[in-house]
């Protein structure tokens, strides 16, 4: 049995530096934004940039870039006058679909609670 298995199975979480750093990189506020977009379509740079008015051209570059080099999104090169890039989500990056669903399941599910949690605590600090 390989041993994230036996960690799975013994209760014990376990978060190597490497799992930490994929997490950051896929799980951050513009990589689910621009998941979000590509799991409908595939969309060009300036596409992305309408749908997620909030996110600065450097950081819809550099986190198409970390998305790119983890294998969850691909860039395409369309041949068109003037040329242009499509990006898409790969089948790698369709996998993440499920466990993300189930997080937002979760904080939907446990939201009232976390309120509950937020505002007990912002009123202990004032």
């Amino acid at each position: 049995m390989p041993e994230t298995d036996d960690v799975r199975a013994s209760g014990e979480l376990r978060i190597e530096n490497a799992h930490r750093e994929l997490l950051d990189q896929v799980l951050d506020k513009w990589s689910l934004s621009v998941l979000n977009e590509l799991c409908e379509r595939p969309c060009r740079f300036n596409d992305l940039r309408r749908a997620i008015p909030t996110v600065t051209q450097k950081s819809l570059t550099a986190t198409l870039r970390r998305l790119e080099r983890n294998g969850i999104v691909e860039r395409e090169v369309v041949s068109s006058r003037p040329v242009a890039v499509e990006y898409r989500i790969t089948p790698l990056g369709k996998t993440m679909r499920r466990p993300v669903d189930v997080l937002l399941e979760w904080a939907t599910a446990h939201m009232p609670e976390i309120e509950r949690a937020r505002d007990a605590f912002d009123d202990g600090l004032g």
